[in-house]
């Protein structure tokens, strides 16, 4: 992990002095558990593909991922001002800087990306995969989805906005782990319907911690309740998101063992570990 963070601030010292840049900095090296970029490297792992060809592809999914986290945090979308356990970026930095530091990482991932150590073909197909996953058709619709006034909303209605909010981030990274052993579809796909399990039943975590821990412990502030919104506890039960968490859990932990030539214990170790976060 002291390793990828590193590498996380050699990638921002290639950027122009400026307020935005440490904007970006101070988001990005926040610390977080780096989820995504772990399982970069976990199915890269399980391939036989060393790190140092993933490197690229890991730090722009958590790029994206920490823009994503910047602008969630807004006065227009949640309004939160605690983001792993420090003042969320524009509380520290302003709106506009704010703004501009969650723009500039998502563009920056994708130049990140294309310095891949790796064959044109899979850096176009990392493009493919980022665009897809974070754009109109996959976390921005989730987050669309979510602002939305949800008061009507369903258990459905719940589980379509995390497939994309959260669950494409989690699709991206394992295909772009999985594309630098193999360009197959069907195998890519394998990985992103995985991907949107994790991430369903991750957010359902999430739900059932902001009931049972502070803001403090998170490390972020707790918003749903405050601006009214419906999670997956509220809707189904304590009880009943308990088991439908595990048990999404471990059809993924099933499914991970179904690859040809892919050794399932580095994902699968990661996998147990977040089931059982308590952050």
């Amino acid at each position: 992990m002291n390793n990828l963070e590193n590498l996380l601030n050699l990638q921002i010292n290639e950027i122009m002095d400026s307020e935005v840049k440490e904007a970006m900095r101070y988001s990005l090296l926040a610390g977080g558990k780096r989820i995504r970029p772990r399982m970069v490297y976990a199915v890269a792992k399980g391939y036989g593909i060393d790190d140092d060809l993933a490197n690229h592809f890991a730090y722009a999914i958590e790029m994206i991922h920490t823009y994503s986290l910047i602008h969630d945090d807004l006065p227009a979308m949640d309004n939160d001002n605690l983001r792993r356990g420090k003042p969320t970026c524009h509380i520290k930095f302003g709106e506009a800087n704010a703004i501009l530091a969650g723009d500039g990482l998502l563009t920056y991932a994708f130049e990140v990306a294309s310095k891949a150590n790796v064959d044109a073909s899979i850096i176009v197909k990392a493009i493919e995969i980022l665009s897809k996953n974070a754009g109109a058709n996959g976390m921005i619709l989730g987050q669309c989805l979510d602002v939305d006034d949800n008061r009507h909303m369903n258990w459905e209605d719940i589980k379509r906005v995390h497939y994309y909010k959260t669950g494409c981030l989690f699709s991206a990274a394992l295909e772009l782990g999985a594309i630098l052993h193999t360009l197959n579809q069907k195998v890519l796909n394998q990985w992103n319907s995985i991907g949107k399990e994790l991430g369903l039943a991750f957010q359902i975590q999430d739900d059932l911690l902001d009931i049972h821990q502070s803001a403090e412990v998170l490390g972020k502030s707790t918003s749903d309740e405050r601006n009214g919104k419906k999670t997956s506890v509220i809707v189904l039960g304590e009880e009943t998101a308990t088991t439908t968490m595990n048990d999404l859990y471990d059809h993924c932990l099933e499914q991970i063992k179904t690859f040809e030539e892919f050794e399932p214990s580095y994902l699968i170790d990661l996998v147990k570990e977040v089931q059982v976060r308590i952050y």
